[in-house]
């Protein structure tokens, strides 16, 4: 009796042990759970990219991660540092200007803005009683100097936060490539490891399901950079036909805004009102059409055909898995979202058909007359 007691104690002591390390080991790796999420989503869906360079090197798996890795970073990381660092000066710059009109007040309205339609002439007029309120007139400031004075300090704060959210993005992303060139080099290993863990889980099927959600990887990850690629350079053409100071980098800007849907109209219609405030009507014109079917247009055609290419995924999972990744992730969670509905969608698709087809199978033969 004593004996079994003393192997059901080690057996339970041995449980707890695992257990508390497991939870450890999850604790530890909790901050970092989206970057390795992102690292192992771009070396899967590179992976043929990484083949081709392997040979090239001559099986040089070091030397072919480093060229792989340094890839990444020039296509993912580099473009969102320097629009960061735009947008940084931009915001810099702005906050000058708040500063030079709480101390000398709001300037007479531009006289393009009356000119705007519907809501120019409201626009002028509300523009006109913040610097002429006969109640303030002679005082210290203005309403717009005061609503500037109440509003600085939550502006700030706001700033400051999606400042940081910005610099937690840059190290998420800086992470996962980082994290990508341990999975080039040692990727075959792993996979070996993935696929037998799913043979313990889903027996028969689990090489069809691992085959489909790589697929289905692929697809949302070519259908979110390629579109998001294809937009930027896309309106970078048209802000540079128009004439709209800076296109390279507002092309990059809206290749980073199209990854969420309906993003890009963000650039192009204040380029576009730009463009009208300036007296060019004609390339307005232009702007707007461009912008509406072009620019926009790509995302109704070049995302869902890539998308397709992996599993075919409704508009609406896009978009709940971008809003819903990006809540649950941070920007990582943009590309993450998608991807992972996209898997579960596709692997629960396959999974019920499967069982429909078994039921078909073991179904009675219908009645003979």
């Amino acid at each position: 009796m004593a004996p079994m007691t003393n192997m059901r104690t080690e057996n339970m002591l041995t449980l707890a042990a695992i257990v508390l390390l497991v939870t450890g080991c999850l604790t530890v790796l909790a901050p970092f759970v989206s970057a390795l999420l992102w690292a192992v989503i771009l070396s899967f869906s590179t992976w043929g990219i990484y083949a081709r360079v392997l040979r090239i090197c001559g099986d040089r798996r070091g030397l072919s991660a480093g060229i792989m890795t340094l890839i990444l970073a020039l296509v993912l990381l580099a473009p969102v540092v320097l629009v960061a660092a735009q947008l940084g000066d931009n915001l810099q710059h702005l906050g000058s200007e708040v500063e030079h009109l709480m101390a000398g007040g709001l300037p007479q309205p531009p006289a393009w803005l009356k000119g705007l339609p519907v809501v120019g002439r409201y626009a002028n007029d509300y523009w006109l009683s913040l610097c002429t309120d006969s109640a303030l007139r002679g005082t210290a400031g203005n309403k717009a100097q005061l609503w500037l004075q109440t509003q600085a300090k939550p502006i700030t704060t706001w700033l400051f936060e999606r400042g940081l959210d910005v610099g937690q993005a840059i190290l998420q992303l800086t992470l996962s490539i980082f994290a990508a060139f341990y999975l080039y080099r040692d990727g075959l290993r792993v996979a070996a490891r993935f696929s037998a863990g799913m043979e313990q889980i889903a027996g028969r099927r689990a090489q069809a399901l691992t085959d489909l959600a790589a697929r289905t990887v692929q697809g949302v990850v070519y259908g979110i950079l390629g579109t998001s690629l294809a937009q930027g350079a896309a309106a970078a053409i048209g802000f540079s036909l128009a004439g709209v100071p800076g296109p390279l980098l507002l092309g990059l800007i809206t290749s980073v805004v199209s990854i969420i849907p309906g993003g890009p109209p963000l650039i192009w219609i204040p380029a576009t009102l730009w463009l009208w405030h300036g007296q060019t009507p004609g390339w307005a014109t232009f702007m707007a059409i461009w912008g509406f079917f072009i620019i926009s247009g790509i995302d109704n055609l070049v995302r869902p055909y890539l998308i397709s290419q992996g599993a075919s995924l409704p508009f609406l999972l896009v978009l709940l898995g971008v809003i819903g990744g990006l809540l649950a992730f941070g920007f990582i969670g943009v590309f993450l979202g998608p991807t992972l509905l996209a898997v579960g969608f596709a692997v629960l698709r396959e999974w019920t058909r499967d069982e429909k087809g078994l039921r078909d199978t073991h179904a009675e033969p219908p009645a003979t007359m």
